[in-house]
């Protein structure tokens, strides 16, 4: 007898039949007409969870109520929240299960804040216009969560891999790290300044800031060309320039802009060196540079005539050589000359042939090196090509691509270059007014003159206290350092314990193997089951052919007389009880087997109904301790206050 349809599958008209059920619960397959509107919606819904990563809804062998409340239990598991359903492996489930799935599935919707309405009836009737805008943003919210967890799966993935392993380019960089440092130590330690001049004691003290920089320079062997060139500051170069333009008659005629200029520079340039031979002056060398006669000095020294050191060492030569072949002419034969010029011709031979090797040898080096300049230039026009290639590419690929995009992103580049420039001319110009405001502040220190006793003690005072709150800006920054290593410490500790997802995942997980093991599990015991049936079956069906043949050939020999056909009768008569006997034993074997499928049955719906309970007890448990860490955080903050 079917049973009565249930009130929360509401018929459309003009859509589809209404579902029935017969008393086991199994779904009445009827005919039935598809309403256009509901089946683009549902293609609609299958492809937003197949995008979403639901693949189980390609499965043809799932009905659409699976399919999508499948989907739906997916996308509130992969948001975070918690629901007691399980779809995986449970397809093809009875009304009441439905309505309690439909049900439990409306009520995690508010909590979830979803913006669309949906009842269970609907979801229950498959009423895909109303369930696709929740199926919709059910999709969004649960793309959105798995992008959030990934990044944190990412995290906490690279924090544990750098806990126990490397990468090869750290092992490398710690390798080198301790050669490198050595070699900048050795390099500073090899090109650090060393002072070649110090100041005499009797010299008088300089007063000018940019003279005792000057000076120190020169103590430390600078250049002089250096601080002929960056020696004035600017200011001084115009109050000297004011000053001679001051000083110049009314009555006199301007010079051109060009030579004021020039004859401006050459006389700073003078003043400049005079200034550096009076510093100089006043310098002694170091003891380890006493006695020791440099390269520049010597420079300096040739330089002054060198012009008639070349014209006296060619004269001399000149002589030399005449004074040589008249004495060679006068002392010797005609002979021995010449065996002189084949002496030496011999030897310029043998200098020409050493050059000639010489030369050879440059030869195949600057060979080599253009055959590996060709090498190179061959790679580099293939890279070059390459580049092309990739370059005709991005063309392509800029043309295909959005022009509002593209010009959205070249106005954003050429805003962060602006920015860019702007703060650097920002720093230079912070830069600029920090000297000029230091310059400003040592001027008014030099024009106020000499600090009182009072401005002494108090900047005494300052000091004192200015190094007292800086060790004690020490002493906190080392104790922060210490709670920060207790946090990063505690920190590590808690990311190691799993999270509630991670557990949830393993749960599932879990749950998933286990019922393939299930059900690969049932599968096997039908096969076992099928088997000893057909066993069974053939060894029945052989013994009814060995009979029927025992028969047919006693039939015609029983036939034969009336004793023999009488002991037929009885024969036949023995073997139809002897299958009715057995027939009443399989009655009896089927019964009793019915009866044991019904007692598990009935078994297997108290398990049902605990299970139901139990995640209605960890759901009311999992609130109440919600509850109770809302409470113990408000009475932490009423007794902080």
């Amino acid at each position: 007898m079917a049973a009565a349809p249930s009130v929360f599958h509401r018929v459309r008209t003009g859509s589809k039949i209404g579902a029935q059920y017969d008393q086991d619960g199994n779904l009445i397959q009827v005919e039935a007409r598809e309403d256009e509107e509901q089946s683009i919606k549902l293609a609609e819904i299958l492809e937003l969870l197949l995008a979403a990563g639901y693949f189980r809804a390609r499965i043809k062998g799932l009905s659409p109520f699976d399919k999508v409340v499948g989907g739906m239990t997916w996308c509130i598991t992969t948001c975070n929240f918690d629901i007691d359903v399980d779809l995986l492996f449970q397809e093809n489930s009875t009304i009441g299960q439905k309505i309690a799935l439909t049900e439990k599935i409306v009520s995690v919707l508010p909590k979830m804040k979803c913006p669309h309405r949906l009842e269970p009836h609907q979801i229950q009737g498959l009423d895909f216009i109303h369930i696709f805008p929740v199926i919709q943003w059910l999709v969004k919210r649960a793309i959105e969560t798995r992008e959030e967890m990934g990044d944190y799966v990412r995290v906490y993935s690279i924090s544990q891999f750098q806990k126990t392993h490397s990468l090869p380019e750290d092992e490398e960089l710690l390798q080198r790290k301790d050669e490198a440092v050595r070699t900048v130590l050795d390099v500073l330690e090899v090109y650090k300044p060393q002072r070649k001049y110090r100041r005499q004691r009797d010299a008088g003290e300089l007063l000018d800031e940019e003279s005792r920089v000057h000076s120190t320079l020169l103590e430390y062997g600078r250049m002089s060309h250096v601080l002929l060139r960056y020696g004035f500051s600017k200011q001084s170069k115009q109050g000297q320039v004011g000053e001679r333009k001051a000083s110049l008659p009314t009555g006199s005629q301007a010079a051109p802009p060009g030579m004021a200029e020039l004859s401006e520079e050459d006389h700073l340039q003078a003043v400049e060196e005079m200034r550096i031979t009076t510093l100089m002056n006043s310098m002694a060398a170091m003891a380890h540079e006493e006695g020791k006669l440099t390269a520049s000095a010597v420079g300096q020294i040739v330089g002054l005539q060198s012009e008639e050191i070349k014209q006296m060492v060619s004269e001399y030569a000149e002589k030399q050589s005449e004074l040589s072949s008249e004495e060679r002419s006068e002392r010797y034969g005609p002979l021995q000359q010449h065996r002189r010029a084949v002496g030496s011709l011999n030897k310029q031979i043998q200098q020409k042939t050493k050059q000639l090797e010489e030369l050879q040898a440059k030869y195949a080096e600057v060979k080599t090196g253009c055959d590996d300049a060709k090498s190179s230039l061959l790679e580099a026009t293939e890279h070059s090509k390459e580049l092309e290639k990739e370059l005709k590419c991005s063309d392509e690929m800029e043309e295909q691509a959005d022009c509002s995009l593209l010009e959205k992103l070249r106005a954003l580049v050429t805003t962060d270059e602006n920015l860019k420039q702007q703060e650097q001319e920002f720093r230079t110009h912070c830069r600029e007014e920090m000297v000029r405001l230091q310059q400003n502040i040592e001027e008014l220190k030099t024009v106020s003159g000499q600090d009182t006793e009072e401005e002494k003690e108090r900047n005494q005072l300052i000091d004192k206290q200015y190094n007292t709150d800086r060790e004690k800006l020490q002493k906190i920054r080392l104790l922060m350092a210490r709670r920060n290593r207790e946090i990063a410490i505690l920190q590590r500790k808690i990311d190691e314990v799993p999270s509630r997802a991670e557990l949830t995942q393993y749960q599932k997980r879990f749950i998933e193997l286990y019922s393939q093991v299930s059900a690969t599990h049932k599968e096997t015991k039908q096969f076992f089951t099928l088997y000893n049936t057909l066993d069974d079956k053939k060894v029945y069906l052989e013994k009814e052919v060995n009979l029927l043949n025992s028969i047919h050939d006693n039939f015609h020999q029983a036939m034969a007389s009336s004793a023999a056909k009488e002991q037929f009768l009885r024969q036949m008569e023995q073997i139809v009880e002897g299958i009715k006997q057995s027939r009443i034993k399989m009655e009896k074997k089927k019964q009793e087997n019915k009866m044991r499928r019904d007692q598990l049955n009935d078994e297997y719906l108290e398990l049902l109904d605990k299970q139901r309970l139990y995640f209605k007890t960890v759901k009311d448990f999992k609130e109440e301790c919600r509850k109770n860490e809302m409470l113990l955080s408000k009475l932490r903050a009423k007794g902080a206050c």
